[in-house]
């Protein structure tokens, strides 16, 4: 059985966090803090990850859910970063997370005769022969009715022609929260609303953290041999409180996604556009298009960045570039906004800072990690805690993670093949099955158990019918979900996946998870109108013109 991030482990491990000194304390439960926390626990380290929000509540649960290379770093000549993305694309697909990671097919559309078509192609069939035989299907070049035969959805005067491509496809905040739960697996202490208030010092050297217990409002001290800070966009935070200057900063940019209905577009395949900044997606996800995303910079509140009237609309404007029956801000179910850590460079446009990271130890002790992308999360978790171990010292094995699935990963294809049985035997439609498998892998059983302990998890939830209640009550029981906003956000998408953004459906689940977590009837309460206030915040900063507008907006209803 798989370590359960109930309440009482979180009770349990919060006991543990004044006692007796670890190896390493990971500071940031996005993708890279998650990634340390299991690289650094499964070379035999002490580890505690602290995060003052929720596993992927920043970065790592607003991307655009792509593992790939990054076609455009082809032509910056980042050969070395899409090589090294195209072979974490690999393992993950392969290795680590297959019931998570799958292949999607994405249309390049070719609008200029001959040149583009050679100059893009060549392009294209680099990045298959970086991303190694066999991971994905080669690209094919398409004419024009054969894009069109795929792409019905567009002007057969957009394009001449297309080239049809392979990528993968990730729920990022699944994916990371399965990381974090991979290392508590290997022994790693992991913990959600701890927030770091301070650092431990001997001197000039960092020795742990002050910690609050944002559940309590307790403060704990955790002593630690070496302190890692993977914060994303939250590094120069880290460097005030260091006193010291670190050898980068990282700026910020925000990228927004909006989602519309599967039907909405007659699309057989996702589809990749350039603009005049960079690339714009079209996603499939479940019964849904991700169109995305922008490339602005950002200076305002980090927690909650969104997406304004503006930036729809240049998603609107560009995607609409090539359809027959444009898209209407009507169409739209959800939208969400990121920020992306990029490593400060020469220039000031945001789309040409570094995607690489670097790791630098600016007080001794502390590790700081920055920049780099989600896709190669593993090789930076790998890189910051090699440096954490040479100043450890003693005979610290190398970094086995990319020979280590993560939870979930074990049995899923033998459940797979076993699609139609199971339906049977777990008295589930097909299709629930198959969505259960790529959200669990074979922990698909957890779930099958809750079922079978009760039979009225099996039903749908009303207002967000694509999940099932089992799938709330294992949000709190197995993965670590403390408030309403974790499962409604992350733990599932119905924020952004239903037209009223989880409001039908946030008192039904608050019912089902109360008495999980000891909620009081004025605690649910609280829980539902805190989420109906956000909901209502993020619409009126979507209407706003200007991201200062819209962040005053968001702000009224902050947590």
């Amino acid at each position: 059985m798989s370590v359960q991030l109930d309440p009482t482990y979180r009770e349990q491990a919060v006991g543990t966090l004044d006692t007796a000194e670890i190896d390493v304390l990971v500071i940031g439960g996005g993708v890279t803090g998650a990634g340390a926390a299991l690289d650094a626990a499964s070379r035999g380290l002490s580890v505690t990850l602290v995060e003052a929000r929720d596993f992927a509540a920043g970065t790592s649960s607003r991307s655009s859910k792509l593992i790939h290379g990054g076609l455009r770093y082809l032509e910056q000549m980042d050969f070395a970063l899409v090589r090294e993305a195209l072979k974490e694309r690999g393992l993950l697909l392969n290795t680590l997370a297959p019931h998570l990671v799958h292949p999607v097919p994405f249309l390049f559309p070719l609008q200029h005769r001959v040149w583009e078509r050679a100059y893009i192609g060549a392009g294209i069939a680099l990045y298959d022969t970086l991303g190694g035989a066999r991971t994905v299907p080669m690209h094919k070049h398409l004419t024009r009715s054969g894009a069109l035969e795929l792409a019905p959805a567009l002007r057969a005067d957009a394009l001449t022609g297309a080239i049809r491509y392979y990528d993968a496809q990730v729920d990022d905040a699944r994916h990371t929260m399965m990381i974090a739960r991979t290392a508590a697996e290997h022994g790693a202490t992991v913990l959600t609303r701890t927030k770091v208030i301070g650092l431990e010092r001997d001197g000039e050297k960092v020795v742990g953290a002050r910690v609050e217990d944002l559940e309590t409002g307790l403060t704990h001290t955790v002593r630690a041999r070496t302190v890692i800070s993977a914060t994303g966009v939250w590094t120069d935070d880290m460097i005030k409180m260091t006193g010291v200057d670190f050898p980068f900063h990282v700026q910020m940019s925000k990228g927004v996604h909006i989602l519309v209905p599967r039907d909405r577009l007659n699309l057989h395949t996702g589809m990749i556009m350039r603009t005049e900044k960079s690339v714009l997606f079209v996603i499939p996800w479940a019964e849904h298009w991700i169109i995305g995303t922008t490339d602005t910079e950002w200076s305002l509140d980090k927690n909650h960045p969104t997406a304004t009237a503006a930036d729809v609309q240049y998603i609107l404007d560009h995607v609409n570039s090539l359809l027959r029956e444009p898209l209407t801000r009507a169409d739209i179910v959800g939208t969400y906004a990121g920020l992306r850590p990029l490593m400060t460079g020469a220039t000031k446009e945001t789309a040409k800072l570094s995607r690489e990271h670097a790791v630098a130890e600016p007080a001794p002790g502390l590790f700081v990690i920055a920049g780099g992308k989600y896709t190669t999360y593993r090789v930076m978790a790998a890189d910051v805690v090699d440096a954490a171990a040479a100043r450890l010292g003693g005979e610290i094995p190398a970094s086995a993670t990319a020979q280590l699935p993560i939870v979930g990963a074990a049995g899923y294809f033998d459940m797979l093949a076993e699609v139609t049985d199971l339906s049977v035997s777990q008295r589930l439609p097909v299709d629930v099955v198959e969505h259960l498998l790529g959200r669990y892998g074979s922990l698909s059983t957890d779930i099958f158990g809750l079922i079978a302990a009760d039979p009225a998890l099996r039903h749908p939830i009303p207002g967000a019918s694509d999940y099932i209640a089992a799938e709330i009550v294992y949000a709190v029981t197995h993965e670590g979900a403390l408030h309403l906003d974790d499962i409604l956000t992350r733990r599932t998408r119905i924020s952004i996946e239903v037209p009223d953004r989880g409001l039908a459906a946030a008192p039904e689940i608050a019912r089902l998870i109360a008495p999980l977590l000891g909620w009081t009837e004025e605690t649910t309460n609280t829980e539902i109108n805190r989420y109906y206030d956000r909901v209502h915040a993020e619409l009126a900063a979507n209407e706003a013109t200007d991201d200062a507008a819209a962040n005053a907006a968001r702000l009224i209803a902050a947590r």
